[in-house]
């Protein structure tokens, strides 16, 4: 009996609950300077609901995220600050002052309550009281601009962040840091596996995929994926540890079963391959969403391997994430 219970716990368990699928993005299909600004911002399909629009119009969000411990507020990095978001989407908060402005990722400490970073185009800011009160993290960096930007799911104060002279990571929270890999390239996006907290992906502009092995201490390059092309999304499938998706412009969705040892173009069904981001429904195994640049949102029901238009026509969304309905316990 023993024998059979040490078994079950080490399966990996299911994925389940309800969730909604936020993205950030604008409507901007033959929009005119002048023209009255159409529906952008953020939107939100609930599990078994239609899209929305919630909250407010605003032309220029590009990245959120949520505290677990209570999914019903999300932190999007925002054009003019860090907005708190709650209420499903229609309350919203800046927790930034007029000296901090287009905000490019946000991530949140999951072993640090109340500990908030953001990036944007001159650096990167701490908080460690949710937001009240905000101070530089970013000293170590001689290149500020950064647009991305991780923290580690295991350690509090490990950071991640790309810049326009590659992947940096930081041990103390944003006081030093150190080059772990990807020198001179300018850094898109940075994701760490929930299956392998030592197994980490970035992307950058032009010079393909790279990968850590090492928690994030070190990254090598992953192969011809993207090279010449800007890959703007990295999605790791909550159902499997091996298979990852990436998204990026030429490149449409890519998508890898065997942890990226090699890469198989999926894009049957997509009117272009010019694609902003991507991202796995945890509830739903095998259904993957991604975008097509003033085209729509496209779902695909087999990992990729078919796709069909989906909803919000026109749109050009540059970053998705599952949010929990519900808080787990």
């Amino acid at each position: 009996m023993g024998r059979w219970l040490l078994v079950l716990a080490l399966l990996p368990l299911p994925v389940c609950g309800q969730y909604t699928l936020y993205t950030c993005g604008a409507s901007s299909k033959d929009y005119v300077v002048g023209a009255k600004l159409p529906a952008s911002g953020i939107f939100l399909k609930p599990a078994g609901g239609e899209w929305r629009h919630a909250g407010f119009n605003h032309p220029f969000i590009t990245a959120f995220d949520f505290d677990p411990r209570d999914p019903s507020v999300v932190y999007a990095a925002a054009g003019n600050g860090l907005l708190r978001i709650s209420a499903g989407g229609e309350r919203w908060k800046i927790l930034t002052g007029s000296d901090v402005t287009e905000l490019l990722d946000v991530s949140l400490d999951r072993n640090a309550p109340g500990t908030i970073y953001f990036s944007h185009t001159a650096g990167i800011q701490v908080s460690h009281d949710s937001g009240a009160t905000w101070h530089d993290a970013a000293s170590g960096l001689r290149r500020k601009y950064t647009a991305a930007l991780r923290v580690d799911s295991r350690r509090a104060g490990v950071l991640l962040a790309g810049t326009e002279q590659g992947v940096f990571r930081s041990e103390d929270g944003g006081k030093s840091w150190r080059l772990a890999g990807a020198a001179g390239l300018q850094i898109l996006h940075i994701e760490q596996s929930p299956h392998d907290a030592c197994y980490w992906l970035a992307s950058t502009e032009g010079g393909g995929l790279f990968d850590s092995n090492d928690c994030g201490v070190t990254f090598e390059s992953n192969g011809n994926l993207g090279v010449g092309r800007n890959l703007y999304d990295i999605a790791f499938d909550p159902a499997s540890p091996n298979r990852i998706a990436v998204a990026g412009w030429g490149t449409g969705v890519a998508i890898t079963e065997d942890r990226g040892k090699t890469w198989q173009p999926r894009n049957a069904g997509l009117p272009a391959t010019s694609v902003w981001s991507v991202a796995f429904d945890p509830a739903q195994p095998g259904r993957i969403y991604t975008n097509v640049h003033e085209d729509a949102i496209y779902l695909s029901p087999d990992n990729g391997r078919t796709w069909s238009k989906e909803g919000l026509a026109g749109s050009s969304i540059f970053r998705m994430k599952f949010v929990p309905e519900t808080p787990r316990q």
